[in-house]
């Protein structure tokens, strides 16, 4: 049985990022992932937004986390290299009584330290955005996109260059607290062939499958695993010539942020997620959902062109119910919470989840105690 200081479940963007964290402080890091290569899960399945921390509660981690991964995040992003776009959102009413919703949203902002947002009136962000139809608009500066792969090769780069390993097509089996922290049994894929680690810490950060490995530590209490349901976001992108330059949001919806249109790096359109309750994680795409994607696109484009919407992808959102209720933040337990030494589990980390990872890591760094050796 092979020994490690670190081990991390999740070789997402939050698992790199953790790993990194890590790793720079000299402590010994392994990731192991079940795929065979980062990131292919929720990490790459978004919008690729860089999130200002706007419509989250004030003292949620989600907006701490946000606000402090932004900052963070466009500091490693230019010092890396990782190519992204601090292009700016506006978020619209499309109707009249929308707008005292945009006043809730401002203030919510505010309140959780979002400075610079901009209340715009109905000319204001017709100039901005002469495509755009709305009644007022809120615009936030901070907003930015994202090369989603770009940030994890460099996450993984800067890790490993501090000592960190990765192992794919791994997958955890079980774990067993012990006096020395955590016996993790693991198998490789297509081979079958288990392997076995001690680990002093254990990282659990495998986005929706992170209740799944969870109820397979021994020991750990069964209500600190959640129960998860899955909402899937199809989206679909346009034909043709991107007549704006600014991310455009509508009003929040149940479930999500509603249908947006966000621009991809080259200026492409792609306009999602909607809300689509599954069962399983499975992420094709039906066409005939685009009815409904034409219907809410043109409350604010009405000049969005008949046939221009083509299927694009879809990401899964893990949505958590703790003893029967709705968890809408981030939950992150270290042994504080479960009373496991060593152990961290990471649920219900959807957006803004990639906006956050940096400070994520900072954070679950904080939880544990491991010295470098």
């Amino acid at each position: 049985m092979e020994r490690v200081e670190c081990l991390i479940a999740g070789g997402g963007v939050v698992g790199l990022a953790i790993a990194r964290a890590f790793a720079r402080r000299g402590i010994e890091t392994l990731i192991v992932e079940g795929a065979e290569t980062i990131g292919t899960g929720t990490s790459s399945r978004n919008s690729e937004v860089i999130h200002a921390g706007i419509y989250y509660p004030q003292g949620s981690l989600k907006s701490r986390l946000c606000i402090e991964g932004r900052n963070a995040l466009y500091v490693f992003a230019e010092r890396h290299g990782v190519p992204h776009s601090r292009c700016g959102k506006l978020i619209v009413a499309t109707d009249e009584i929308q707008i005292p919703m945009l006043s809730t949203i401002g203030a919510r902002a505010k309140a959780c330290g979002v400075s610079d947002l901009q209340q715009l009136s109905e000319l204001e962000a017709y100039r901005r955005e002469p495509e755009l139809a709305c009644t007022a608009a809120l615009f936030s500066p901070s907003t930015g996109i994202i090369d989603s792969h770009g940030l994890m090769l460099a996450l993984l780069g800067d890790a490993q260059d501090h000592g960190a390993a990765i192992s794919f097509r791994t997958r955890i089996v079980s774990a067993e607290a012990n006096a020395d922290g955590l016996r993790i049994e693991t198998i490789e894929a297509g081979t079958g062939r288990p392997f076995e680690l001690q680990a002093t810490t254990f990282i659990n950060a495998c986005g929706l499958q992170a209740p799944a490995v969870a109820s397979s530590i021994a020991g750990l209490p069964r209500g600190f695993v959640p129960d998860t349901r899955f909402a899937k976001g199809n989206y679909f992108s346009a034909t043709g010539k991107t007549p704006f330059k600014h991310l455009i949001y509508p009003v929040p919806e149940e479930g999500g942020l509603g249908v947006h249109l966000t621009l991809d790096l080259d200026g492409r359109m792609r306009f999602g997620p909607d809300v689509e309750w599954v069962e399983s994680i499975e992420y094709s795409v039906d066409p005939n959902r685009a009815d409904r994607f034409y219907d809410e696109i043109r409350k604010y484009w009405p000049s969005l062109p008949d046939g221009s919407l083509q299927p694009a992808y879809s990401g899964i959102r893990p949505k958590l119910i703790i003893r029967g209720e709705a968890v809408m933040d981030f939950v992150i337990e270290g042994p504080a919470a479960h009373g496991i030494k060593g152990l961290v589990n990471l649920f219900g980390i959807e957006s803004p989840g990639l906006t956050s990872c940096l400070a994520i890591a900072k954070y679950v760094s904080g939880l544990v105690e491991v010295s470098a050796a």
